[in-house]
């Protein structure tokens, strides 16, 4: 059975059309022909953008000239309430000094140390849904709880119930369904003294993120000096001195990188959980592989992951197939030529995980779920070159290697105990807020294994 996918538009729409659906949902305004094209064009009467599916063309952008590629900053109309200058979002010089500073945080040995609070808190999961079995649960709701008692174990060393830690989780919850992945300010080029399209509420809820974020940093700072500061991501990154200028991030550039963490790090893992326990519970014969390989874990040790290989495979099919970052966004710095076509400085260059993991002239049966296809050759090719959950190069993920330790680990914990059964009347529908989620939730029932 095919996984749900939206459905796209067919034919042309008038760019005030465009935006209508655009706002309403990133995903199916798209038109169906991106599935198969190499390259498209979208006109509006400011700008142009090229949404790219070549495989060299993205190895153009994201790996051999990623400066001459910068982040576009229409999409950060979108996120900088929240996330202010945080790495997510810079480009140049400012970007490069603060990949040296927290880059070591997330380093191979240092994911070593994260694992005991990573089981902790798949363990903490485990014993809350104890308490549901033989229950329908939304696992959308589910799964951010445990990703974000991931992110404040690992980054804090406080679980999510920590007073400060639950009113940020509470506060995230309001803001990820209120703004999109990409603001309609992306569609009008306005002066810097106009007010953005962002709601009353959804500044309000912006700055009361920053300002909690802010009174945790302010605290670990004093545990810092003191010299009583556990030894966790926080600690690592606030205490890491560019290696070129031998300076710390201020207390305002820590609150935005806090922030990207939180955004990246637990909203992004809840979404590929989400719909990765969806894709077993759709194919109840994955399941029982990986309750089985879950054995595993009977003495959970970080090696004990590494063992965890039809987990892996399942995960990335999840990934190929729900990207949580649906659409990349870059800006020519230059004028370029691709295919033939004359491209402007100042083009929108997009690059769409959605429309590439699914691409009809790269994978064999893009839009079906099979983990198997990782051991193919087409799956090794499409793998090196179609695959981009994480983006690629320069400015790839910093918590890849972190999201693909903490998500089979997760799954496998769960899996040992629990099955999971879809809901005839409860299809999810995939929806882009700002990651891929289902319109009304994803809806299972839990049952004990």
């Amino acid at each position: 059975m095919k996984p749900p996918k939206p459905k796209s538009r067919e034919g042309r729409v008038t760019l005030w059309r465009y935006a209508k659906l655009f706002k309403q949902d990133l995903l199916s305004a798209q038109p169906e022909r991106l599935y198969r094209a190499w390259m498209a064009e979208f006109r509006t009467p400011f700008f142009r953008s090229f949404l790219i599916n070549q495989p060299e063309l993205i190895d153009l952008v994201l790996k051999e000239r990623p400066e001459d590629f910068p982040k576009s900053k229409r999409v950060g109309e979108g996120l900088r309430p929240l996330l202010g200058n945080s790495v997510f979002l810079t480009n140049g010089e400012t970007w490069k000094r603060q990949r040296r500073v927290i880059d070591p945080a997330f380093e191979g040995g240092r994911l070593k140390d994260t694992f005991p609070a990573m089981l902790a808190a798949a363990q903490a999961c485990v014993d809350r849904l104890q308490t549901h079995i033989n229950s329908d649960l939304e696992f959308e709701e589910f799964t951010s709880h445990v990703a974000a008692d991931v992110i404040f174990r690992t980054l804090f060393s406080v679980p999510i119930d920590n007073k400060v830690a639950a009113q940020v989780f509470k506060k995230f919850k309001a803001y990820q369904r209120e703004q999109p992945l990409m603001n309609l300010a992306a569609f009008f080029p306005l002066p810097h003294w106009i007010p953005r399209f962002f709601s009353r509420e959804t500044r309000k809820t912006a700055r009361d993120i920053r300002e909690l974020i802010r009174m945790m940093t302010e605290e670990r700072a004093k545990l810092i000096i003191a010299g009583n500061a556990p030894d966790d991501l926080a600690t690592k990154i606030m205490t890491t001195p560019d290696p070129e200028t031998g300076l710390c991030l201020e207390e305002d550039e820590m609150v935005d990188q806090v922030a990207i963490f939180f955004l990246a790090g637990h909203e992004t893992s809840a979404s590929a959980l989400a719909w990765t326990l969806y894709l077993v519970a759709l194919n109840p014969e994955w399941q029982d592989r990986l309750a089985e390989e879950a054995q595993h874990l009977d003495a959970p040790d970080f090696a004990s992951v590494s063992r965890l290989q039809i987990c892996r495979d399942v995960f990335r099919e999840a990934l190929r197939l729900y990207p949580p970052v649906p659409m990349m966004v870059r800006e020519t710095s230059c004028p370029e030529q691709f295919r033939g076509r004359n491209i402007a400085r100042g083009s929108q260059i997009i690059l769409s995980p959605w429309h590439l993991h699914r691409h009809e002239r790269l994978w064999e049966r893009p839009d079906e779920f099979d983990p198997s296809r990782w051991q193919t050759e087409n799956g090794r090719s499409c793998q090196r070159d179609a695959y981009i959950p994480f983006s690629t190069g320069p400015r790839v993920c910093i918590g890849s290697g972190f999201a693909m330790i903490e998500g089979p680990l997760i799954l496998s914990m769960l899996l040992r105990q629990f099955r999971f059964e879809t809901i005839p009347v409860k299809t999810p529908v995939p929806v882009a807020h700002l990651t891929v989620r289902s319109k009304d939730g994803i809806w299972l029932r839990v049952r004990g294994r």
